[in-house]
């Protein structure tokens, strides 16, 4: 399918052949018809990715500031390298969007398939949108109007939060889309309204709409509202421009009433005059896009709706009340259309925006009918085991940060033969493939396990989802590496084992490894090798100092296992590894992601888990101590090690520090090519985790 992509990189726009995205649970699968342009939003990214890194940093300072902490901590190279990574993935461009459903995930059943609607979705031919982002379309609307819904809604979001009341003087700074509709609005409600821009044409349209004008840089806005508030003040000032420019907030004050309210919705500097707030004591807000629940992951992902008793007005129902708005015909919408374009068309249109042409409302068609997802045909395939020495054909499933910075080039630097990705985002699976040379690209996980090409799959999405996918790959007869953890619950361990032991019985039982990369890593190697010397046993020391992940992140949430399930998995596994025996007892103490875990090993050897959200991002992030036999090893980053009463361990040579990863998919590859054995015996990997699953049970009660 046909779909707009940024790339942030160097601002290029490009109309790339994509696979249509994969159904999900809450979301919607819709064919397109039309979409909007947003001249405003779109034009700042366009031009955001056609700056130099030194333009990027000056749009954001408060990235660069992040950027700045991250090199002091993880170095220079690595940062370098992770806004390099940021800066190639592509974006999605588009926010506004109608079309006419053609699938529903579980947990739609409001919806059926024919249903046209409204909702926040991309430039693309087939989109995928969470469900509480959609709002059907009445039939006195048509396609051309019903694209206008979300700006709309961002219109009205701003309203809401303004409280204008039936007669009050409302002035509207910025007289692009998102002003003009709330300048129409306004004056449905019954208020005054002045509206100032410096575009004599947007202003002759706000006229068209019912507003008092002012034309800036023309004309001396002061004395016009002075007059238009006959000597009172404005009492709420509507900011809808889009500009890094503080001068709308100031003028927006000055014309202010004492106790008006000023609201933001666009785009402006915050270069705030405490004297024009205190002495007239203004209230100011900035508005968030469409409404409540924008942003929200239980209400855009997991289709947690608010209830209308508590929130009256969502950013679904602000999509419903903007379309009721158009069916009664109190919006003028065509006068805002100033061109349309095809969708093959879309780089021409984007040309355009980032002119100095004028244009306002730009509007994308479809063709009538488009190619839809089609359900994948069962089917059984028979197990294929590699020849010997030959490199396996891999699967991969998951195109997130994590498997395109680390993971997939390390697999490539073991010399992985890549063969197909599936992410359920289609951008995602063709960035991907163009990065990795995949031969395909996807969106189903299905077709890609009924593959007879792929012979291992390396599982890279969120830790929920291990478990089912790992059993249904054993199940498919393909070896697998899944990141950690394997299972975030009981029944997830549960039926990895179930389809590991039922895939022992096959003539090459396929192999099972999970990314413990922390064991493979060159100076956690050399100090095992010290520890099968030792005399006596060794007290294991393992201090992470985590940092602080907002309990928002999907990573915090109780279905995806939250921290110590899914990380601390890590170092109980590096403990395990270095103890050389199986873990006998395990206990936790502390709260959420600060605690501490005890393990003790059948060998007399003990180990501790400090896993710490509270500390300083100075301090190394992993540091391991190891005692035993009159010596302490101390690793940090696993990039330095320093040895203590005698040199027990040679520091390694700076092109091997932090290859762990590199490692961790070697010794899966390497496994394939010679028929086994496994890199981490299965049994290890199974005690692991049921161990941390056990220490997360504990912390939680």
């Amino acid at each position: 399918m046909k779909m707009v992509v940024q790339h942030l990189g160097d601002g290029r726009t490009e109309v790339a052949d994509a696979p249509a995205p994969a159904l999900r649970r809450n979301h919607l699968l819709v064919r397109s018809s039309r979409s909007l342009i947003s001249p405003g939003t779109e034009r700042m990214l366009v031009s955001f990715g056609k700056a130099g890194l030194i333009g990027k940093a000056r749009a954001q300072p408060e990235r660069l500031r992040d950027v700045i902490a991250k090199a002091r901590t993880d170095g220079v190279l690595s940062t370098l390298d992770a806004v390099r990574a940021k800066l190639d993935r592509p974006l999605a461009l588009g926010y506004c969007n109608v079309g006419t459903v053609v699938d529903a995930g579980p947990g739609t059943s409001e919806w059926r398939v024919g249903d046209r609607i409204a909702s926040n979705g991309s430039h693309a031919e087939i989109i995928s949108v969470p469900a509480t982002l959609c709002a059907r379309v009445p039939d006195a609307v048509s396609d051309d109007q019903a694209a206008f819904t979300v700006i709309t809604a961002i219109a009205l979001q701003g309203l809401r939060l303004a409280q204008p009341t039936f007669g009050e003087c409302v002035a509207v700074i910025g007289l692009g889309l998102v002003g003009l509709l709330t300048v129409q609005l306004l004056h449905a409600q019954g208020c005054r309204v002045l509206g100032l821009d410096f575009d004599p044409a947007r202003v002759a349209l706000a006229a068209q709409f019912g507003a008092e004008t002012v034309t800036l840089g023309s004309q001396a806005p002061l004395p016009v509202a002075q007059a238009f508030s006959r000597a009172r003040g404005i009492d709420a000032v509507v900011i809808a421009a889009a500009t890094r420019s503080s001068d709308p907030v100031r003028l927006a004050a000055t014309m202010s009433r004492k106790r008006g309210r000023i609201v933001l919705v666009g785009v402006s500097g915050l270069q705030l005059d405490r004297a024009d707030f205190y002495e007239k004591e203004l209230s100011f807000q900035v508005s968030c896009s469409y409404g409540p629940g924008r942003h929200d992951p239980a209400y855009e992902e997991a289709g947690q709706d608010y209830p209308a008793p508590f929130v009256r007005w969502t950013a679904q129902r602000n999509f419903e009340a903007a379309l009721d708005t158009m069916a009664a015909g109190q919006l003028q919408l065509e006068p805002l259309i100033s061109h349309r374009f095809a969708i093959d068309q879309a780089e021409a249109a984007y040309e355009l925006v980032d002119s100095a042409a004028p244009s306002l409302g730009i509007l994308l068609s479809y063709p009538e009918r488009q190619q839809e997802p089609k359900p994948l045909a069962p089917q059984v395939v028979p197990f294929r085991p590699p020849s010997p020495g030959r490199n396996p054909a891999v699967g991969v499933i998951g195109a997130g940060d994590y498997a395109m910075r680390t993971l997939l080039p390390a697999f490539k630097r073991a010399d992985a033969s890549f063969h197909e990705v599936v992410a359920r985002n289609g951008l995602a699976a063709l960035h991907a493939q163009r990065r990795f040379g995949f031969h395909h690209a996807g969106t189903s996980v299905e077709a890609l396990l009924h593959n007879a090409a792929v012979e291992a799959v390396v599982i890279a999405t969120r830790h929920s989802s291990h478990a089912a996918l790992v059993a249904a790959a054993l199940n498919a007869g393909k070896h697998v590496f899944v990141e950690k953890p394997l299972a975030v619950d009981r029944e997830g361990l549960a039926s990895v084992q179930e389809a590991w032991t039922a895939s022992r019985g096959l003539s090459q039982p396929p192999l099972l490894t999970v990314g413990f990369n922390r064991r493979f890593a060159p100076h956690v190697a050399a100090v095992k090798q010290t520890l099968v010397r030792r005399s006596g046993p060794a007290t294991l020391i393992m201090t992470v100092n985590a940092g602080i992940v907002p309990a928002s992140h999907w990573t915090q949430q109780d279905e995806e296992g939250g921290r110590i399930t899914g990380e601390a998995c890590h170092f109980v596994d590096l403990l395990r590894h270095l103890a050389g025996a199986p873990i006998t007892q395990a206990s936790a103490c502390g709260r959420g992601d600060v605690a501490t875990l005890q393990l003790a090993f059948t060998n007399g050897c003990t180990g501790t888990v400090h896993y710490l959200a509270n500390g300083a991002s100075t301090f190394p992030k992993e540091r391991l101590e190891v005692f035993c036999d009159g010596t302490i090893t101390v690793i940090d980053n696993f990039r330095r090690i320093r040895s203590f009463g005698r040199p027990a361990v040679r520091p390694m040579p700076l092109w091997r520090q932090n290859k762990g990863q590199d490692g961790c998919a070697a010794a899966f590859l390497q496994a394939i090519r010679n028929n086994g054995p496994e890199p981490i015996p299965a049994e290890e990997l199974f005690e692991v985790a049921r161990v941390t699953l056990d220490l997360a049970e504990t912390l939680r009660r």
